[in-house]
């Protein structure tokens, strides 16, 4: 569901990116005043990365001829929390725009809150929370992963056709754009729900304290057994699996081609959108998921295992960083109260 440049307008681009920008800060303001358990600092490296190994991984839908991939807000939120899930969820963004092309650079904030903020904020703290409260239970992490995903996957559906009427930089009728993109995101996110379910159960059974945050709770492997797991599955994903994804236009694509009929991507003449098309020109060392424009699988392989170590680093020493700040007022706090 990443929006090109072409489908948005300066003002919407602008407008979208300080809101996305604000809930940026404000969920890095929440880690360092709140956070100190510095195991979060690899769980939330492993954890991205899988998010973005995962992104890679397009499925069939039935029927359509179309394909979709998970988001993964949701997932990240039940492991991390809400700010700290939508900080991974922007660097995951962020780097898949400027290093792989997926996404324009000018519709960066309409992503971002589109495919982040809804799964993070509305699905962490007005679905999941509710749902799942403080027990853990494989029938209340089904429900909400499944409830979550569908409903925030239709938000930030719904989000992307506004945008773009909001743009009027495209012909795309309001109705059919909408009566398209609705229920296709709806079986994609019906898709990912189950998927989400599915890990959510496995972290609580390995690692019941990641979801409920129960630490006396008996836990069936080590910490770094954890990690590791998700680790390898990761550079599965990411390097072999990745191979065999599917080809067909993803939701938002097989959308416009519904609707217009045509297979060819807008393209806009704008000065702004030129502007931020050279620049991931020059950034994109992978675009399109790919080293070096290479046709051959090895390309793929490589671009998938690099991505996911560079969210991977990001995440962790931004998460390290953040962590070692609130260390340091704690301790000062606690020198000064001595004194």
């Amino acid at each position: 569901m990443h929006m090109a440049d072409a489908l948005v307008s300066t003002p919407v681009a602008a407008v979208m990116g300080v809101a996305s920008v604000g809930a940026l800060g404000y969920s890095i303001y929440k880690v360092k005043t709140e956070s100190t358990d510095f195991k979060k600092v690899p769980l939330m490296g492993v954890m991205g990365a899988f998010v973005f190994a995962s992104q890679m991984l397009n499925f069939t839908i039935p029927g359509t001829n179309s394909s979709g991939h998970i988001c993964g807000g949701m997932l990240l939120t039940a492991l991390l929390g809400p700010y700290s899930a939508f900080i991974t969820m922007t660097v995951i963004l962020l780097l898949q725009c400027l290093i792989f092309a997926d996404g324009g650079l000018m519709a960066l904030g309409c992503n971002i809150w589109n495919m982040a903020f809804y799964a993070c904020f509305a699905g962490g703290f007005l679905i999941y929370r509710p749902i799942v409260k403080d027990k853990f239970s494989k029938l209340r992490i089904m429900l909400a992963s499944v409830i979550g995903c569908v409903v925030t996957l239709q938000m930030g559906s719904f989000s992307v056709v506004l945008e773009t009427l909001a743009a009027g930089v495209t012909e795309l009728p309001f109705s059919y754009f909408v009566t398209a993109m609705q229920p296709i995101h709806l079986a994609i996110g019906a898709v990912e729900g189950v998927l989400t379910g599915l890990v959510l159960i496995f972290v609580g059974a390995t690692r019941p304290e990641i979801i409920n945050q129960a630490s006396g709770e008996k836990k069936r492997v080590s910490f770094g057994a954890f990690l590791a797991v998700f680790a390898i599955v990761t550079l599965v994903f990411a390097g072999g699996v990745s191979l065999v994804a599917s080809n067909n236009p993803d939701g938002l694509e097989w959308s416009i081609r519904k609707v217009t009929g045509s297979e060819d991507e807008f393209v806009s003449g704008k000065n702004n959108h030129e502007k931020a098309a050279d620049i991931v020109d020059n950034t994109s060392i992978m675009a399109d998921y790919t080293v070096n424009d290479s046709d051959k699988p090895l390309g793929t392989t490589a671009a998938g295992v690099i991505g996911s170590l560079a969210v991977a680093a990001v995440c962790c020493t931004g998460c390290f960083i953040f962590m070692k700040i609130r260390k340091k007022k704690i301790t000062a706090n606690e020198n000064r109260e001595c004194n």
